[in-house]
């Protein structure tokens, strides 16, 4: 499956390269050779801290970034690959990463410049399917690997539901038709504040019912969901737990008691941050909140129901392995999970990690249903750091 056309909108990138078929590569091409195992060498040429911060699965890195930029001929003389295999160069953007490319083919390698650079790798994705046992429904995890987003096309019966919705919509909608789906409800366990929800266009697309947790904070109609409710599809059921803490509204649905979607409730390898958008002493009310969250989660689902979360903390890798666990396992590895409530609190508050970035605008986009007034993928740039571990 290939990315939609407003992946490749050149509206869409602040400094616009010169795309030439010879000098550059376009992501859904790169995500097409990934996802294909076509043999790629993806060279990372940033800075190191930005490196660290999010990157392509399976790529190299070599922090070249400055020698680059001082046009240093020498920039990658260490770097060596087959002549005759494709090396894709990314930077920031795909300015530097054209430089670079230049470099190599002067030296006879086969070299492109991945156009948009991580910024247009944002949208790049890459799926995942989930079968659990004890009910009739078929899960699709859909994974926009470059900011660690998790969403969810769950079908039985010829409906289907979309989980946090975090690429566009076309996204879903092709995935859907492929297995003669129709999407009749369109959900989020949240209101997200590293990514703008795509839920409310993918329902106005479809015509599906967009559902949120029942809140005070968006300013545009919706189904209400609250705890205990029961929504069918097809022959499935999901079962909404409130499960505040990451946010106040914060919901996980249960498949079937086989399938729990967390949200940014709970992860496979940590819980959900208390902090954002939060004063001191709200952060600290929002932990106590998650830790009696979890605990419910603990006692009223099955050990073996697997949690699927909304987020990874690392890139999606082209495997087409489910990111998720049994609660089971999820328990045993989350040492958060075993702590006593006192600790928790400490625990969590003290390991708080770096805000995501815009997270602020983010929040409010996403309260107010609007389309951005700023270029998307500079205001998503960046990895996810919904987690604590």
């Amino acid at each position: 499956m290939r990315l939609p056309k407003i992946e490749r909108d050149r509206t869409m990138i602040d400094h616009p390269i010169e795309d030439t078929e010879e000098e550059t590569i376009s992501v859904a091409d790169l995500q097409d050779r990934l996802a294909s195992g076509t043999p790629t060498v993806v060279l990372d040429v940033r800075p190191t801290s930005e490196r660290d911060d999010w990157y392509i699965p399976g790529s190299i890195h070599v922090d070249a970034y400055d020698a680059l930029k001082r046009e240093d001929a020498n920039a990658l003389a260490g770097v060596d690959a087959p002549d005759d295999e494709l090396i894709v160069i990314v930077c920031g953007a795909g300015a530097t990463s054209l430089t670079a490319a230049r470099q190599l083919r002067s030296r006879g390698k086969y070299a492109k410049s991945l156009d948009a650079g991580m910024k247009g790798w944002s949208l790049a994705f890459n799926t995942a399917t989930v079968a659990p046992a004890q009910t009739p429904a078929a899960i699709v995890q859909v994974r926009r690997t470059g900011k660690g987003c998790l969403s969810y096309l769950v079908g039985v019966g010829g409906e289907a539901a979309v989980i946090d919705a975090a690429m566009p919509p076309e996204v879903y909608v092709q995935a859907a038709a492929e297995r003669d789906w129709h999407i009749t409800h369109v959900l989020d366990t949240h209101i997200h504040a590293d990514h703008l929800s795509r839920s409310r266009p993918l329902a106005a697309m479809t015509g599906a019912t967009f559902h949120l947790p029942e809140q005070q904070r968006v300013t545009f109609p919706y189904a209400a969901v609250r705890d205990g409710d029961v929504l069918s599809i097809g022959g499935a059921r999901l079962h909404a737990f409130r499960t505040p803490g990451h946010t106040e509204e914060s919901t996980s649905y249960l498949l079937d008691g086989s399938a729990l979607f967390t949200g940014d409730t709970l992860f496979t390898d940590g819980v959900g941050r208390p902090d954002l958008d939060a004063s001191i002493d709200e952060a600290h009310a929002r932990a106590e909140a998650l830790y009696e969250s979890l605990r419910r989660l603990l006692r009223d689902v099955p050990r073996e129901a697997v949690v699927l979360p909304g987020h990874t903390s690392r890139p999606a890798p082209f495997d087409g392995k489910v990111i998720g666990d049994t609660m089971e396992v999820v328990r045993s590895r989350v040492d958060a999970l075993s702590r006593s409530k006192e600790d928790f609190v400490r625990h969590l508050l003290g390991r708080i990690p770096p805000t995501p970035p815009n997270y602020e605008q983010i929040v409010r986009l996403n309260e107010i249903g609007a389309p951005p007034p700023t270029e998307t993928l500079e205001l998503e740039a960046g990895g996810n750091r919904c987690a604590i571990s």
